[in-house]
């Protein structure tokens, strides 16, 4: 198994940095009481995982009948494609309508479904900047008609992309670049947990990992 998915977090106490960020999130699980979400910040600094944390703190077990994560980027550069190759689409895709009129169907069927006991379900948007103008504004009007049953996430880099319309009604948070101490750290804890005392990476290669990362833990392990 590769160490980004062996060594993934699963909660928010395995999470790297973003302490702030995580606290927050924590909260919202605790009280369950989540607003809509804007997740913006570099590749690699901990948006999709917190989501993945959060379903798991709101739902336990059941966490994966509650989350939906749509990969905006590809449904919207495949297109067509995508859709007809994604099994969770098959029984909602038509394929005499535009991607946007498919999108725009099975976002309303996701967020009518009723959450598995639990007030709420997360549909939580990876890529968002890809989202056309068009398709945010129809996520607009059915964030307003759902929000009592579903609550929408939004993970970018690039917040700028998600018009006013939707960005209000979603509570920010910036997760930043992970700080070279906690990377190196978190990166010897894995050379220990796979290799023991069997190898020692010399400092000055560890700290060309890192700083090639720049940042982004996923890029560094």
């Amino acid at each position: 198994m590769l160490w980004i998915e062996q060594y993934r977090p699963r909660t928010f106490g395995e999470m790297v940095g973003q302490e702030r960020v995580v606290a927050r999130l924590a909260q919202f699980a605790e009280a369950r009481s989540v607003p809509h979400l804007l997740l913006s910040g570099p590749p690699g600094t901990g948006k999709s995982v917190s989501v993945e944390c959060l379903a798991a703190a709101l739902y336990g077990d059941r966490r994966e009948e509650n989350l939906a994560v749509v990969n905006a980027a590809d449904l919207f550069t495949l297109g067509r494609r995508y859709l007809e190759e994604e099994e969770r689409y098959a029984q909602l895709y038509r394929k005499d309508e535009s991607v946007l009129s498919n999108f725009k169907r099975i976002i309303r069927w996701q967020a009518s479904l009723q959450p598995f006991g639990a007030g709420f379900k997360l549909i939580a948007f990876e890529g968002a900047a890809a989202l056309p103008r068009e398709a945010q504004q129809a996520l607009r009007r059915i964030m307003e008609r759902y929000t009592r049953t579903c609550r929408f996430i939004f993970c970018t880099s690039r917040p700028s992309a998600i018009i006013p319309a939707v960005s209000s009604r979603c509570f920010p948070f910036f997760f930043a670049p992970i700080p070279h101490p906690l990377v190196e750290r978190h990166l010897l804890d894995i050379l220990d947990r796979e290799y023991g005392d069997r190898v020692r990476v010399p400092p000055d290669t560890l700290d060309l990992l890192i700083t090639a990362g720049g940042g982004d833990l996923r890029r560094s392990i």
